[in-house]
């Protein structure tokens, strides 16, 4: 999923850095890297991305975050953040880093 997603977001303009998972994120965070715009799955190993996106915000206040969830209702998911359904198509992607105010 994350390859089809970093492809997607590519196609769509982005410059894609990936992150196999939550703490490998923080640590490419932790660099100064800038970063506008975080699109994290819920469930990965480590850290959730509900908790990945409460330590950006703190870290990186202004951030764009989009969670993407296979999971209609999971507990842990923040009902505050943007969330995208799995799966979904490129269309879907954009329209939803769109109201985020997300540009390529």
């Amino acid at each position: 999923m994350r390859a089809s997603t970093a492809y997607m977001l590519a196609d769509l303009g982005y410059r894609v850095i990936e992150a196999s998972s939550g703490e490998e994120a923080l640590q490419l965070l932790g660099t100064g890297q800038p970063v506008d715009l975080i699109v994290t799955d819920h469930l990965m190993p480590g850290i959730s991305g509900t908790d990945l996106a409460r330590r950006v915000r703190n870290a990186r206040p202004g951030t764009a975050i989009l969670l993407v969830s296979g999971y209609a209702e999971h507990e842990g998911l923040d009902p505050d953040l943007p969330r995208l359904t799995k799966p979904f198509r490129k269309s879907e992607l954009a329209a939803s880093l769109a109201q985020l105010g997300g540009t390529a």
